[in-house]
């Protein structure tokens, strides 16, 4: 029997097959044009947390009361977003944030610390500009040394001094540099109270120094400075902040939650009085009239100043520019003078903590202001990340944490790859006892697979910041078992056809032809199945998805473009084609049947066969029936 006539161009294929290892190479490479020594540290691939070190952070959103389901999936959407964008604008290498169930979020950050994924994802941003109602000096921790009072300076003070003294010795003048430093021309300064928080603060005298006057302030900018003295006005205070208040101490390093229990909502509320901790002393704040929402989005920005200290510039949008001109004026009208402290002092609360407290010196008409407090460049920016990528549409709450150190990473790393190699070691045994020649066509296949995993996986993680898990290394261990079921499923009906009496080259195409569809829809319901689980599954799983999912497409690739071109320009061969005993194609070997044909006999002489010997033993049995 002829074989059919074919269409198949294996060297096309395989040309196709090598322009596409050439470009992923080329892919990989091009970083290190700059560098070319640096060639080799381009091929590593990125591990993630439970492979190298790092951290995993699930934190639980707490709703406000009367949120409904809808409501809560859509800030929850939008809080993983922010959270993504708050940790990828922080430079860190392969984060990932997920959600889980409804209300749980999964934060992992390798190579960093618990700690510092906490307080950046963690935080609702949403700063609070509230008044201070009331301010105390906290009770001393036991075995705490009182903080000593320094030396005044002899320089002049940038800004006049706002606490009524008698005398330099008791009331301390910030030197020339120190806290309380006008900023830019047109900025509201609001420092940082941290040193001086802490220290005694003189009581007032009877008759206090003159209240400043706006036309004593320095016309080229309005100025917000830094004090830590007076006690403000008790009867302001509800009942409920009163003893809250009382009731706050802020030497214990929980005071957040006994004061206020595990609902960030209970001290974030802005229309709610609420006490808080800063530099030592004890504040009571009032209800929040401008807000972080009020910033312009994108307007904070770390800036160096003079003295070497960072402060964060604050810039408000068109409402925000209205409300603090409003807060800060009446502020000013009503409680200028230092006769009235701290009454005439604002905090910038975030999260429930004060980040700077400052006092208004002038009206703030300007729309723009900042917050200093000696921060160091990583903190400033830290903050500025925060601001710059919005606030949490939900307050949350740290449910757990796992730190994994690189030792642990390391040796789960081993113990996967010796799974591995142990699992590709039985693969190409089986292939070479059972399918002798036809196991070089298979172990070349896993080779090509390999790379093509390989490379692909390294590109992902030079561009798109990809990392790959303990899980992840498991879905590349069962991507060994899909591309051997590729090629026992194409080697088997191949097979088929040889033990039906067919040549190789036709057994080849008739086989792939019935292959193929099987192939496909296998590979089919693999990515479907990889592709669900990694659509509603979390963390490592997803990465396990993912790996299953990439593995499978490339499984398709090797199949096409290798394994059938290969075993095409195989069948071609004498060794293959021949049939020879070690080619996992004998036909003896493998049992061949010759199908029954009509051929013309004589009345009389018994119908004949064609063996698996070809045309010359069809027409010996033609000639000798006897033999046939």
């Amino acid at each position: 029997m002829a074989p059919p006539k074919t269409t198949s161009r294996p060297g096309r294929y395989l040309a196709a097959l090598a322009v596409l290892i050439v470009i992923m190479l080329l892919g990989v490479l091009a970083g290190t044009v700059a560098q070319p020594s640096n060639w080799h540290k381009r091929f590593k691939v990125g591990l993630g947390l439970d492979l190298s070190s790092g951290t995993t952070v699930t934190l639980k959103a707490v709703p406000p009361k009367g949120t409904s389901a809808t409501q809560l999936a859509n800030d929850m959407a939008t809080a993983q977003s922010i959270m993504l964008s708050r940790v990828n604008g922080a430079g860190f290498s392969g984060p990932s944030v997920t959600t889980q169930g409804t209300n749980l979020i999964n934060v992992t950050v390798p190579g960093q610390g618990s700690k510092q994924v906490v307080n950046l994802v963690g935080t609702t941003a949403l700063l609070r500009f509230r008044q201070v109602l009331l301010e105390a000096e906290n009770e001393t921790p036991a075995g705490a040394t009182p903080t000593p009072t320094p030396t005044p300076s002899s320089s002049p003070s940038p800004t006049p001094s706002p606490s009524p003294s008698t005398s330099a010795s008791s009331s301390p003048t910030p030197s020339s540099g120190a806290l309380g430093a006008p900023g830019p021309s047109g900025h509201g300064l609001a420092v940082s109270a941290a040193e001086l928080g802490a220290k005694a603060k003189p009581k007032a005298s009877a008759s206090p120094s003159p209240s400043p006057s706006p036309s004593s302030s320095p016309s080229s900018s309005e100025k917000l400075s830094t004090t830590a003295d007076g006690e403000g006005d008790a009867s302001a205070l509800s009942a409920r902040t009163k003893a809250l208040f009382n009731k706050l101490n802020c030497a214990d390093s929980n005071w957040k939650s006994k004061i206020y229990g595990n609902n960030p909502n209970n001290y974030d509320n802005t229309n709610d009085q609420v006490v808080s901790c800063y530099g030592g002393l004890k504040y009571a704040l009032g209800k929040a009239v401008v807000t972080g929402s009020d910033l312009k989005l994108g307007g904070a920005s770390a800036v160096l100043q003079s003295n070497g200290d960072w402060y964060v510039d604050l810039t408000f949008n068109g409402t925000g520019t209205k409300k603090f001109a409003t807060f800060t004026s009446d502020l000013y009208s009503k409680y200028a003078g230092s006769s009235t402290e701290p009454l005439n002092y604002f905090a910038v609360v975030l999260d429930g903590v004060p980040a700077s407290v400052a006092y208004i010196q002038s009206a703030i008409t300007t729309g723009s202001g900042e917050i200093s407090g000696q921060f160091t460049e990583t903190q400033a920016d830290r903050l500025v990340n925060v601001l710059n990528y919005g606030a949490l549409p939900l307050a949350f709450q740290e449910v757990s944490q796992q730190t994994v150190s690189a030792e642990l990473g390391s040796t789960q790393l081993h113990a996967g790859l010796l799974a591995g190699a142990a699992g590709l070691f039985l693969v190409v045994v089986y292939a070479f006892l059972y399918y002798r020649g036809l196991g070089i066509v298979a172990i070349s296949s896993l080779a090509i697979s390999a790379l093509l995993t390989y490379t692909s996986v390294v590109l992902l993680s030079d561009y798109e910041k990809f990392t790959i898990s303990l899980a992840g290394v498991a879905g590349l261990i069962v991507a060994i078992g899909i591309t051997a079921d590729s090629f026992v499923v194409f080697f088997e009906r191949l097979r088929d056809e040889v033990r039906d009496g067919k040549s190789l080259r036709t057994a080849v195409e008739r086989g792939w032809q019935r292959a193929r569809r099987t192939i496909l829809v296998s590979d089919s319901v693999s990515f479907i199945a990889a592709a669900v689980l990694y659509k509603f599954a979390v963390t490592d799983v997803q990465n396990f998805a993912f790996t299953l999912g990439l593995t499978t497409l490339i499984d398709v690739v090797v199949v096409f473009l290798f394994t059938k071109p290969m075993i095409t320009l195989l069948a071609r061969t004498k060794f293959y084609g021949g049939g020879h005993r070690l080619s996992g194609l004998d036909p003896a070997r493998l049992g061949a049947r010759s199908p029954w044909r009509s051929v013309r006999r004589p009345a009389g002489r018994p119908q004949t066969r064609e063996t698996p010997g070809g045309a010359a033993q069809a027409a010996q049995s033609r000639t000798n029936p006897k033999e046939a």
